[in-house]
């Protein structure tokens, strides 16, 4: 099943190995990628992944950024910068998806201002993310007025061209773990009282704004997903409060956007998700969106993933702590040899790094 080439991103991939997302911070001050990046990637590519998707990537010199170096498509510069890694990419045979990110309420360092925005101005739970950089609670943000709705569409609309520009394979708005898309979607993150507010119907409005102006710019045939999960970054317990039923209303209304794929995060991909004996989070997106379905979490055991394809719940599986420990986590499984175990201290920290085998090299990235 793992091994089974896909129609995806308006191309063939040659597995359904993805590489999630991962906030890495070794970008230059500037938000720029760099060397550390592109061997990064490129060794995810050279170790079987089919496809890859980035790390989170701010798209406007404004609210949206998230962490002190974290690499951005904000500017022409910054989407230069990314040219060599999407070629490192395709130089291995793996496509590779830009992650735009808007940090909104969730954000612990941005070079541009002090300030956060969010739909209300509702404090993020716990504290910032400390091997991150972080140390103290999240602010208040402020509650966003017409002109940040404006900004923000703007923001993402300017980035997935910077993106499609640069080569990228598609893009992947971020619309999971707390920030910014899905603080709309949650209810107590969400209080407004105007049309963006309220019901899940209501919450939804904004990020459905989203995807239409995106898909608008960049044209009916370039590929756009969005990531969705439940639990937050500042709130890694929380689920939907309507249970299935909420998740039905989430899923049908992206089923009908014009995405081309929907990404779910769970803290089990192969769990219920909304109680005991209810769906796994992925098989309600593929149920109710009937679109092609990316599943992550604790999904490195080869034979769990193939059971979730088998089944019809995901199409794609997406490995995110599994990938750094084994960053050739498809080849090794394809010579049915041991995978290593993730150690969060020595992958982690102090710094991120992958490590090429072959070459008997570490690949920082911070």
């Amino acid at each position: 099943m793992l091994f089974r080439e896909y129609d995806f991103l308006n191309r063939t991939v040659t597995n359904r190995f993805v590489v999630s997302p991962m906030t890495r911070i070794s970008a230059e001050d500037d938000g720029r990628a760099n060397d550390t990046m592109k061997e990064y990637y490129r060794r995810f590519a050279k170790g079987g992944f089919g496809t890859i998707i980035t790390e989170g990537i701010y798209p406007d010199e404004s609210y949206s950024q998230g962490y002190n170096n974290q690499p951005g498509l904000a500017s022409d510069v910054q989407a230069d910068s990314w040219k060599p890694v999407v070629e490192a990419v395709h130089e291995e045979g793996s496509a590779i998806v830009a992650q735009i990110m808007h940090a909104g309420a969730q954000s612990q360092g941005n070079a541009y201002t002090d300030e956060t925005i969010a739909p209300s101005a509702v404090q993020p739970k716990g504290e910032q993310l400390g091997f991150y950089g972080g140390s103290v609670p999240f602010p208040v943000p402020r509650a966003m007025d017409d002109h940040d709705f404006v900004e923000v569409k703007e923001g993402f609309v300017r980035s997935a061209l910077r993106a499609k520009e640069a080569g990228f394979d598609g893009i992947e708005l971020h619309g999971a773990n707390g920030y910014l898309l899905d603080q709309f979607l949650t209810d107590y993150f969400n209080q407004r009282e105007d049309e963006y507010g309220g019901s899940p119907e209501k919450r939804l409005k904004f990020v459905l704004e989203v995807i239409e102006e995106v898909r608008a710019a960049v044209g009916e045939r370039y590929p756009v997903g969005i990531r969705i999960s439940q639990a937050k970054v500042s709130d890694g317990e929380h689920k939907w409060s309507g249970g299935e039923e909420e998740a039905r209303i989430i899923f049908e209304a992206l089923g009908n956007a014009p995405l081309d794929y929907i990404h779910t995060t769970d803290a089990d991909a192969a769990a219920s998700s909304f109680g005991e004996d209810t769906k796994t989070l992925a098989e309600a997106a593929k149920l109710f969106s009937q679109l092609p379905v990316i599943a992550n979490g604790k999904l490195q055991d080869p034979v769990k993933a193939a059971q979730l394809i088998k089944e019809h719940q995901a199409d794609l599986i997406a490995i995110g702590t599994g990938a750094l420990a084994n960053p050739d986590l498809p080849n090794l499984v394809d010579k049915g040899e041991d995978l290593r175990e993730f150690d969060f201290e020595k992958t982690l920290l102090p710094e991120a790094y992958v490590k090429d085998h072959e070459l008997n090299q570490t690949i920082y990235n911070g």
